[in-house]
């Protein structure tokens, strides 16, 4: 197949995976007598068309080819007309994918990456843009979706005053962020701003992945490492232990942070980054008042996004419990229907299964029992 960059920017950095199912996994466990639990998704991507025109547009400029974005369109040129398609769907096509998954609620977030690495006011404009039409779509179907609020911190005041009107106006129940923006992270104190208005809300942010960043991208370039691969899992990796190493979570002990990805890793190195930590302490600044995998389980939640067939489940549900999880499809980039079927034959306990289901999320993100919390 002729590759070509332009279909593929249009089709896949719109946002947005293979359509399709629980269903079989649902009925195997209803077959044994075990109960379905009401199911909510919370990383589940969306775009709008002029998001993904502005993408085309930035993307296939010499800035961001040298970002990575044009090693990303070799790889998955292939599937990126009928992800960006499925992006772009807020009706009754998605509606249609989550009943054939046996999906309840999608909570719904801005997965364009490429907006981070654009002019700041352009990105302002156009997360606004899209956050207006999520919280159109979550008026049609208030049952079906709920959405987290986009930000561009290329402008931290801005994205601070616009996560209060996501919250405030929109009704939308928190923050994303895809991760760094044009290689700088939100441990940089001037992205407190942003940090200061989600405190005050008393929202989540959910961090969620990007390209790594211009500083770290050239390894990641060659044999399709740049994206879901590994590329993002490394990048957002390093995003979230640089909010937890700057002490962030000691000025804002009540702040939530959600991963996707059961963690991006992070659970599977926690003993070795406390004692690594304990190792360097007599150099770093500033001091942390607890070890770093305190913070972690205290102030991070992770989603199944992209990973429930993994083993990596029922790790992390031995490591961090029940109650830091949160069920993720990562629709549209993966098939929704092979992922619950997954997620329904982890060996969970009923009363956890609950909870990753949809207890935490009704909790977290303040959804409300049988309603995005209209």
């Amino acid at each position: 197949m002729a590759f070509d960059r332009r279909d593929f920017i249009k089709g896949s950095l719109a946002a947005g995976t293979l359509l399709s199912g629980a269903a079989a996994g649902a009925a195997e466990r209803a077959q044994s007598g075990a109960r379905r639990h009401r199911t909510i998704a919370v990383e589940e991507s969306f775009s709008i068309p002029e998001i993904s025109q502005e993408s085309v547009k930035f993307l296939m400029s010499p800035e961001g080819r040298e970002q990575g974005w044009e090693a990303m369109a070799r790889f998955y040129a292939d599937q990126s007309r009928e992800w960006g398609e499925r992006s772009l769907d807020l009706g009754e096509g998605r509606i249609a994918a989550m009943d054939a998954g046996g999906i309840d609620v999608q909570l719904l977030l801005l997965g364009s990456m490429g907006l981070q690495s654009m002019e700041a006011a352009r990105a302002t404009e156009l997360t606004a843009l899209a956050n207006d039409r999520l919280a159109e779509a979550v008026r049609r179907y208030p049952q079906r979706f709920a959405g987290l609020t986009a930000l561009a911190p290329q402008d931290p005041e801005a994205a601070a005053l616009e996560l209060e009107r996501g919250v405030k106006r929109l009704g939308l129940k928190g923050a994303v962020i895809n991760s760094h923006a044009r290689g700088e992270y939100l441990d940089d104190p001037k992205y407190l701003p942003i940090f200061e208005a989600a405190a005050a809300l008393d929202v989540p942010i959910y961090l969620h992945p990007s390209l790594p960043a211009p500083q770290m991208v050239r390894p990641f370039l060659d044999y399709g490492l740049i994206g879901p691969m590994w590329g993002y899992a490394a990048e957002t990796a390093v995003h979230a232990l640089r909010l937890i190493l700057c002490g962030l979570f000691d000025r804002f002990p009540r702040l939530t942070i959600v991963l996707g990805h059961l963690g991006e890793g992070i659970p599977y190195f926690l003993t070795r980054i406390d004692t690594q930590h304990l190792n360097t302490q007599a150099q770093r600044t500033p001091k942390l008042k607890r070890l770093p995998s305190e913070y972690f389980r205290d102030n991070f939640y992770v989603t199944t996004s992209g990973m429930n067939a993994s083993p990596a489940v029922m790790f992390c549900h031995q490591v961090l419990g029940a109650d830091r999880m949160m069920l993720a499809i990562d629709y549209p980039y993966e098939p929704l229907e092979e992922e619950m079927r997954a997620f329904e034959r982890q060996p969970l306990p009923e009363a956890d299964r609950a909870k990753i289901c949809h207890l935490n999320a009704e909790r977290v993100f303040r959804l409300g029992d049988g309603s995005t919390g209209k």
